[in-house]
């Protein structure tokens, strides 16, 4: 079979370790590997219609596999979406709802000359809620996590050396992931003495300045070096046990900047008309040229990515019993100098991260399993980054689930997805609808349902109400035509909201026809 990488796009990171051998696959459970990246819009893959980025490896993935056009993050914007695909709980349930940081207000260490905090996290996912590796490891399987983390804080009690990852390297913190080239990662390696999650400082990098023209000379890009991190650790499967391999890459979320390698130049002669952008030191997004040349370039750095974790599944002789399912956080971003209009990121799409429209929500997901997943199939199922959970517990045939796993102390502490395992094996008869699918996020103060093609936005309080059949643009407001179906929903709003005083959010009133 022909490798997965495109060979004019090999970056520095490219690694392909030697191994003593191929190895059976293991059969009784399929291993899974999910790579999550960060704010890539709907339409920013050239299998979902995005004409100026090359994205071969991933597009291939589509080829021999399913390509979702109605899949959804589980928020508009990272922690709370991760946590819905962590918790298997939409955000109107689950602790985690928004981007609450903790590295505001404490005191500050030096690495170099460069000032940086003593503690970096975000909001903890609840203790008493099991949540997706520690699940998988109760299954049996290893587990690695390699990337962004960005559920609980350095200290607390939801790092990933105590939530079921076997191996971590990368961002704890999703605000330290800011920079491309930070300070330090984290990790937590057993084989390498640690007993918890550590910090590993970056000697190269704090020998320069971590903003402005210095910050060029930096050569510690995180991005590679979490890539080759989650490649060895792969190298090491040797097919006796299942595994779940998690890989949050940061790309192509700003800051715009990456090694000026070949695959930066290519989009620099390929976009001769281009934007600069003046950072903003306070935000950690430091200055940047080229800006659509540095953001086309990330995505296809991501895409060399899965190329090389596809090649090293078939070198290893894993590729038969391995899921691999590529999607992203949220919708595309305009951060850092990212200009979404230029690429037509919204898939057609209304809004982008942090909007509950679908264009902040609606995301690319793609499944390729072969002999399993139907090969170049496309399939409008509606699913939702909670259904991951359950939807992996079916396919390794835990039966448990859910009732083994139900928080004892809370009764009211659920699960909210359904497992789309029949879709992913062709089985499209046998699958289970969703009745609605929910997102709440308090920072825009929106709330959204999704009731088969009926979606209702609710913006500080405010019902709009659409029909995505006939307006995926989201452009008409149809709430004075049909009061009943804004009532219908609007109940489900008060159904499903567990208040949340770190995360609140305005609930409609109920509807009167103006």
């Amino acid at each position: 079979m022909r490798p997965y990488h495109n060979p004019l796009f090999l970056t520095g990171a490219a690694i392909f370790l030697s191994t003593t051998g191929t190895q059976a696959a293991q059969e009784d459970k399929p291993n899974i590997i999910l790579i999550l990246c960060d704010d890539m819009g709907y339409g920013d893959l050239a299998c979902y219609g995005q004409k100026y980025i090359l994205t071969p490896n991933i597009d291939r993935l589509a080829q021999e596999g399913m390509r979702f056009t109605q899949a959804y993050a589980g928020s508009p914007v990272s922690a709370p979406s991760r946590a819905a695909l962590m918790t298997g709980q939409h955000t109107g349930h689950t602790h985690v709802r928004g981007n609450k940081e903790y590295w505001r207000d404490v005191p500050t260490v030096k690495y170099g000359d460069n000032t940086d905090y003593s503690i970096v996290g975000q909001e903890p996912y609840s203790p008493g809620h099991l949540i997706l590796p520690e699940i998988m490891k109760r299954n049996g399987y290893t587990t690695g996590m390699f990337g962004k983390w960005a559920g609980g804080y350095e200290g607390s009690h939801s790092t990933p050396d105590q939530r079921g990852i076997d191996e971590f390297y990368g961002y704890i913190c999703q605000f330290q992931a800011h920079l491309y080239y930070p300070n330090f990662l984290n990790r937590y390696c057993p084989a390498q003495g640690d007993t918890c999650t550590v910090r590993v400082t970056l000697d190269s990098n704090i020998l320069h300045s971590m903003y402005g023209e210095d910050y060029r000379l930096r050569p510690q890009y995180s991005a590679d070096l979490i890539h080759r991190e989650a490649l060895a650790w792969l190298d090491r499967q040797d097919g006796t046990t299942p595994f779940l391999g998690i890989f949050t890459y940061t790309l192509p979320h700003a800051e715009l900047a990456q090694p000026r390698d070949s695959i930066l130049q290519y989009y620099k002669r390929k976009f001769f008309e281009d934007k600069t952008w003046g950072g903003s030191e306070g935000s950690r997004y430091n200055p940047s040229e080229h800006t659509h040349a540095q953001f086309a370039a990330m995505i296809t750095r991501l895409d060399a990515y899965v190329g090389e974790i596809m090649d090293k599944l078939e070198e290893k002789g894993l590729d038969g019993n391995t899921l691999v399912i590529f999607t992203s956080d949220n919708g595309p971003h305009e951060e850092g100098g990212a200009d979404p209009a230029f690429f037509g990121r919204d898939g057609k799409l209304r809004g982008l991260k942090r909007q509950c429209y679908e264009g902040g929500i609606r995301i690319p997901f793609i499944a390729r399993w072969t002999g399993h997943v139907p090969a170049g199939t496309v399939n409008d199922h509606q699913l939702a980054f909670y259904d991951l959970l359950p939807t992996f517990c079916d396919l390794i045939g835990d039966k448990r689930f859910p009732q083994k796993y139900l928080n004892r102390r809370d009764k009211q502490d659920g699960f909210d997805g359904i497992s789309f395992a029949p879709t992913l094996l062709g089985k499209d008869q046998e699958q289970a609808e969703h009745d609605f699918l929910y997102w709440e996020f308090h920072e825009t103060d929106q709330i959204a349902v999704r009731m088969g093609d009926w979606k209702l936005i609710v913006i500080r309080g405010v019902p709009h109400l659409y029909n995505l059949a006939t307006d995926l643009h989201e452009d008409h407001n149809l709430a004075a035509e049909h009061p009943d179906i804004v009532q219908q929903l609007v109940d489900i709003i008060h159904r499903e909201h567990r208040p949340s005083p770190l995360f609140p959010v305005t609930l409609p009133t109920p509807y009167i026809l103006p």
